[in-house]
């Protein structure tokens, strides 16, 4: 049985980020690809999100001598995956057609995007 994918918020999204960016990372690696991003960003919060996170099961670490090297436990796909889900079900009440239907609606497509759509719904069209 596949394990399930933890929810982590917005700014949790920001650190997975930075550690899927570029692992295994020490929290002062992350902290400072964080700063990088903005400049806001403070180290001991950088820290508190890190722990959160390894809590939530989403990262993992390895003690090499002193230091501490943060992994992710799940993959961007994975995370990816599940908000999709969560924030179909919220939004939607988990029916894709009229989520997809509104943003197709609603959104300012380029017509390269509009091909590019149209590509995928025939691929998967011709899979089934």
């Amino acid at each position: 049985m596949k394990k399930p994918v933890p929810r982590i918020s917005d700014t949790e999204w920001e650190v997975m980020r930075a550690v899927w960016s570029g692992h295994p990372a020490t929290a002062g690696e992350i902290a400072d690809r964080l700063a990088q991003s903005d400049p806001s960003w403070h180290p001991k919060t950088a820290r508190t999100l890190i722990g959160r996170l390894v809590e939530k099961g989403a990262l993992a670490y390895d003690v090499e001598g002193r230091s501490f090297l943060y992994r992710p436990a799940v993959t961007e796909q994975e995370c990816i995956a599940a908000a999709s889900e969560s924030f179909l079900d919220r939004v939607f009440g988990g029916a894709l057609k009229p989520m997809l239907a509104h943003f197709v609606e609603h959104e300012d497509l380029s017509p390269e995007e509009v091909k590019e759509l149209e590509k995928i719904l025939a691929r998967r069209k011709n899979r089934r």
